[in-house]
C-alpha cells in the first residue's frame, strides 16, 4: 500500500497556508484564505509558491522565493499539522498485512521530519519525497520503484491518496487506487473519477480494502 502524505495521512493545510502567507507578507502582499492556499497544494513546493505569489499579485522569482518558503515552512512543520483521527489505528491493522510506503511531492527532509514528529515513521518501509531522482507525481516512476522494491506486482499493490494528482499517478502506473474523501484534495479528484476507484469516507475504512 502506497500512501500519499498531505491530505491522506496528515492534515497539514494550516501550516502550509501559514508558511505561504508569511512569504506573501514578507514580499508586501496580503495573506490569502487558508482554503485558497489548500487548493494550491499537491504538485510540489515550487508550484505552490508560484500559485500563491500569483494569486497575491506579486512577482514570481522562484530562485529566491522557493528557498525562503522552505525555510518558513521548516519553522512550522508540526505547529498545527496532525494525523487524521483513526489513521494510526488503521495503520496498526494494515502494517502486519502489507508492506506500507509513502509517496509524496513534499521534499524528502520535511517529509521525514513530519513522519518522525507524528510517530508514523515506523509504519513505512519506504518514504519517497518529491525532490528525489524519481521525480514528482503524476510521474509514475516513484510508485513503480516502491512496488518493485517491495517485491510486489502492480496487481498486488494499491495507492491511497486524496487528489487528482494521486489518481493520475496510479493510472499512469496501472495501479488500483483508493481515494480518501476526507482529504483536502478530493473535491478536485472527484471530477476525474471513472467509477472503478475505491473511495473511503474515514481512515478506519482503509482496513477494508485489503483482501
Amino acid at each position: 500500500m502506497v500512501f500519499d502524505l498531505d491530505g491522506t495521512l496528515i492534515d497539514s493545510r494550516q501550516d502550509l497556508a501559514d508558511s505561504a502567507n508569511a512569504l506573501i507578507v514578507e514580499r508586501g502582499g496580503s495573506p490569502l484564505p487558508v482554503e485558497a492556499v489548500t487548493r494550491m497544494v499537491g504538485e510540489g513546493a515550487a508550484l505552490l509558491v508560484r500559485r500563491a505569489l500569483t494569486a497575491a499579485d506579486l512577482p514570481v522569482d522562484l530562485d529566491t522565493a522557493l528557498p525562503r518558503f522552505l525555510e518558513l515552512y521548516d519553522d512550522r512543520l508540526l505547529a498545527n499539522t496532525r494525523v487524521y483521527p483513526g489513521t494510526a489505528a488503521a495503520l496498526d491493522v494494515l502494517a502486519p498485512r502489507a508492506t506500507l510506503a509513502v509517496l509524496t511531492n513534499k521534499p524528502q527532509r520535511p517529509t521525514e521530519t513530519i513522519l518522525r514528529g507524528l510517530h508514523l515513521s515506523g509504519y513505512f518501509a519506504q518514504v519517497i519525497g518529491g525532490d528525489t531522482p524519481f521525480g514528482r507525481k503524476p510521474d509514475p516512476a516513484g510508485l513503480r520503484h516502491v512496488i518493485s522494491a517491495a517485491g510486489a506486482t502492480v496487481a498486488e499493490s494499491i495507492m491511497v491518496g486524496d487528489s487528482a494528482i494521486d489518481l493520475r499517478t496510479a493510472r499512469a502506473a496501472g495501479v488500483p487506487i483508493c481515494l480518501v474523501r476526507y482529504g483536502f484534495g478530493f473535491p478536485l479528484a472527484a471530477a476525474e473519477l471513472s467509477g472503478e476507484e475505491r473511495v473511503v469516507d474515514a481512515p478506519d475504512q482503509l482496513v477494508e480494502i485489503l483482501p
